[in-house]
């Protein structure tokens, strides 16, 4: 009891065979070394495992469901295939489309026949021939060929006001008529009588007037500013300036007169008549291209000279007057002074007379040179030239 508690500790004996703990000391090298080889123990654990992965065993059913959904899915791609539009640009080989007249059974005569079946019937302006299929109290029904009737009103049945409007028109009458409004949803037309007459009377008219032709007229009223008749349905006016006598001119209502055309415009519809150019124009009728006349000069102008020829005027152009050159008209002619000179021209529609002295010349200038000795031979030159005018009216 004596003894210490250390010696007690000291004379303890550790009771088997166990061997007390040893301290290891480790160097910083060595536990780096250590690290790396446990790092390389942990990747060779994990690429053992990926070697050793366990195989799938699949059985034959779950194989036959497999293949079931791989053909499903084929059968998709395909439609999806077939739905997608073509693009050939895509396609390196050579594709063309190639189609005949014969794949589609076309005829073309039959095609050209459909389509003149089809093709509407009367243009505005256009005259077509036809034949009266019904009459109405306001107008009647003209067959044109078409797939309608043309329908004419009835105040476009004729000139003036229509009285016997029933007996006048009768079914089955064939009759001209004039289209003056394009077919209507139905197909039809608007046809007319009257237009084409008035038509047809411009048409006559404007060839009277450009022939120079003289009509007479039946003087139906008056106005402030001349006369007014009737020339094949048109109304024609007569100003008072173109009178014989304008002074009294209300007493010509109810006569005759003979006129000729001064103005004809069927575009306003404007008809001019004149019984001066009348009498002007009876006057030119009598005359002949190379004929001689004699008359007086009436007045000197910058572009030649007028000459009176017994009612009516000629004109000497000063292109006609000379071969040679001159500084002043003066110097050939003076206003009020007899020459002779040939007719060149004779336009009747413009009542217009042209003169020419130019061809009684044996050499140019002769005219300015010696006036007197070419005034005097005018009658024996003006034979010579005379075939040179008949062979122009022969060229006509």
């Amino acid at each position: 009891m004596g003894a210490s508690n250390k010696n007690a500790q000291d004379n303890i004996q550790p009771k088997g065979n166990k061997k007390p703990l040893q301290v290891l000391h480790i160097s910083k090298k060595d536990s780096q070394k250590i690290d790396n080889e446990q790092n390389n123990s942990q990747e060779d654990i994990k690429k053992e495992n990926i070697a050793i992965k366990p195989q799938i065993i699949k059985d034959n059913s779950v194989k036959e469901i497999e293949d079931s959904n791989e053909k499903t899915k084929d059968l998709d791609i395909s439609q999806q295939d077939l739905n997608r539009p073509l693009n050939f640009s895509e396609q390196n080989t050579d594709f063309q489309l190639e189609r005949t007249v014969d794949e589609f059974d076309f005829d073309e005569s039959a095609f050209l026949e459909a389509l003149n079946a089809n093709e509407p019937i009367g243009a505005t302006g256009e005259t077509i021939s036809g034949k009266v299929i019904a009459i109405e109290s306001d107008g009647l029904y003209v067959d044109i060929g078409g797939k309608a009737p043309g329908y004419m009103p009835k105040k476009e049945c004729g000139l003036g006001v229509i009285t016997n409007f029933k007996e006048k028109f009768s079914i089955g009458l064939e009759m001209e008529v004039l289209v003056i409004k394009e077919q209507n949803a139905d197909g039809m037309v608007t046809v007319s009588a009257r237009a084409l007459i008035l038509r047809q009377s411009w048409e006559k008219v404007s060839s009277s007037a450009k022939n120079g032709e003289l009509i007479n007229v039946l003087i139906n009223g008056f106005n402030r500013g001349g006369l007014t008749c009737d020339v094949d349905g048109l109304r024609g006016f007569i100003p008072r300036s173109q009178l014989e006598d304008g002074q009294n001119y209300q007493s010509f209502v109810g006569k005759n007169l003979k006129v000729a055309f001064l103005e004809v415009n069927p575009e306003s519809r404007k008809l001019v008549l004149s019984e001066k150019k009348a009498s002007l124009v009876s006057k030119l009728t009598s005359l002949e291209l190379g004929q001689l006349i004699e008359g007086e000069v009436l007045a000197v102008k910058p572009y030649g000279f007028f000459i009176d020829l017994g009612g009516a005027s000629g004109l000497l152009h000063q292109s006609s007057l000379t071969n040679g050159s001159i500084r002043s008209l003066r110097e050939v002619f003076r206003e009020g002074e007899i020459i002779k000179a040939l007719i060149s021209e004779i336009d009747l529609e413009k009542g217009r007379i042209g003169l020419n002295t130019a061809l009684l010349e044996n050499s140019a200038g002769e005219l300015i040179i010696d006036k007197q000795k070419v005034m005097q031979e005018a009658t024996e030159r003006a034979l010579k030239t005379k075939a040179l005018f008949d062979k122009k009216e022969q060229d006509k």
